[in-house]
């Protein structure tokens, strides 16, 4: 390796391992005695930290300017559209 430079296997295996739980979580949950609000905003805020997790540390957003990192978090404004019409939806 060269001089100065450092591994990351050891925290791309931590993200990897926290990825594989988030996913057993996901395939856990429609299985429990939830209610359709529960199981939706559950399944989704999964999917938002996996994903956050994903471009945080894979696509090295860590390393980025604070523009291009407020830019990749203008997507979540999706999970805040998909909370409310799921609120919406149960209230019928």
């Amino acid at each position: 390796m060269a001089e100065g430079a450092h591994s990351h296997t050891k925290k791309y295996m931590w993200i990897f391992f926290a990825l594989a739980v988030l996913t057993a979580i996901e395939i856990a949950v429609p299985e429990m005695p939830l209610s359709y609000f529960w199981h939706a905003s559950s399944l989704s805020m999964l999917a938002v930290i996996k994903a956050g997790l994903v471009g945080w540390y894979y696509m090295h957003l860590e390393f980025e300017s604070r523009w291009l990192q407020f830019i990749a978090l203008i997507p979540i404004s999706a999970f805040i559209y998909a909370v409310v019409l799921m609120l919406e939806t149960g209230a019928r």
